[in-house]
């Protein structure tokens, strides 16, 4: 029986041999060659600081105390220490948050701009953000108020916004697309990527989502960067609003940026399993069945299934 209490296997010191038994220097010569010549991949060829994914995690885990500060703060706050706790939170999330933004911006548009002007280019997206967080916070009630009325197993508020994927994967799209709205786009696709490892649920930032939204059970849901989502939606694990088509320009080099994702208006559902493809409209209060593969438009009221398409 293994012994968790008797010490590991010693590690031999290294020694000044380590690296010549594995004949180390013409591979580091080799990958130097690599790294600053023949497939140099730098933004604009130059080494710059990266944003950090440890330190975002962390920023991002202090709006959600900032936001619900029992629920993902502290639970024993009370009347007397909540806003001191929101207060001292917020004040040193943001400042690591404009930490991040300033390194985020080294790889934008703005990144020939001198270190000055980044700094304050970041506080000033830092402080628009700050002043955003009452209305991303109306919408996050929303959004988990829809899971609580539309989910039967759902028992509590609480149990929702601690055990629902769907709920945290929201949370997160909400932060990051305010992000990318004010300029910050490296950090938001960053924040979805963290959400999307931690709840198999897939979000572009730039995604545009109302209130009241619903992922239920969530795991392999995607939604592209174009997409337009309205209020009182609701989505089943597995459904995809995605790309048709990818459109490139004379030279055969993709077109970025341009609407290929579908629209969904208001009071849709869409069941498991689905695949919506392409700059499509689902029709308000329509219902899109489980498994269907969809790539035209459906007018309001439309229940769609495999194996027909009829507006009521």
């Amino acid at each position: 029986m293994y012994n968790s209490n008797l010490p590991g296997p010693v590690s031999a010191p290294h020694s000044a041999d380590d690296a010549a038994q594995w004949n180390l220097g013409p591979v580091i010569a080799a990958l130097r060659v690599s790294r600053e010549d023949k497939h140099k991949i730098r933004h604009q060829g130059r080494v710059r600081e990266l944003p950090s994914r440890e330190a975002l995690i962390t920023i991002v885990n202090g709006l959600s105390a900032a936001l619900f500060p029992t629920h993902y703060g502290r639970p024993n706050l009370t009347d007397e220490s909540i806003d001191y706790f929101v207060g001292d939170t917020l004040n040193t999330t943001l400042n690591r948050l404009s930490e991040q933004v300033r390194r985020g911006l080294l790889f934008s548009d703005e990144s020939e701009a001198d270190e000055a002007q980044l700094a304050t280019r970041a506080r000033d997206i830092t402080r628009a953000f700050a002043a955003s967080l009452p209305d991303i916070r109306a919408l996050l009630v929303s959004d988990v108020q829809a899971a609580y009325a539309g989910d039967p197993a759902a028992t509590s508020i609480a149990e929702i916004m601690l055990c629902y994927p769907g709920t945290i994967a929201i949370l997160y799209h909400r932060l990051a697309h305010q992000l990318q709205a004010l300029g910050s786009p490296f950090l938001a696709r960053l924040i979805a990527d963290i959400a999307h490892t931690l709840t198999g649920i897939d979000i572009h930032p730039g995604a545009q989502i109302g209130a009241s939204f619903f992922i239920d059970h969530g795991t392999g849901v995607v939604i592209g960067e174009t997409a337009i989502i309205g209020q009182r939606v609701r989505l089943y694990q597995a459904v995809t609003l995605g790309a048709k088509r990818f459109p490139a320009d004379a030279s055969g080099v993709l077109i970025k940026g341009t609407p290929r994702h579908p629209i969904v208006e208001d009071d849709v559902v869409i069941y498991a399993g689905a695949t919506v493809l392409g700059r499509i409209t689902i029709g308000a209060g329509s219902t899109v069945g489980g498994n269907v593969w969809l790539t035209h438009s459906v007018p309001p009221g439309s229940n769609v299934s495999q194996a027909h398409s009829r507006s009521d």
